[in-house]
């Protein structure tokens, strides 16, 4: 059972360029660096559940200091 969906995109001339060399050089398929290059993006900007939880309990504990602070 196939795993992808298929869509389009565009991009800058130049990045496509150098995307379409890289991927001819290393052997692989532009689609598979291209999904393993979002994963990875999206990896490292996804805020955890848990982090969030513990940023909200800091803020709710410390609300009447954190409003002092701002004025």
């Amino acid at each position: 059972m196939d795993t992808t969906d298929k869509f389009s995109t565009k991009m800058n001339k130049e990045v496509l360029a150098k995307l379409r060399e890289y991927a001819q050089a290393s052997d692989r398929s532009i689609s598979l660096i291209v999904s393993e290059a979002v994963a990875e993006y999206l990896s490292r900007v996804e805020v955890r559940p848990s982090f969030r939880n513990a940023v909200e309990d800091v803020i709710r504990e410390h609300e009447e200091l954190l409003r002092e602070l701002a004025k």
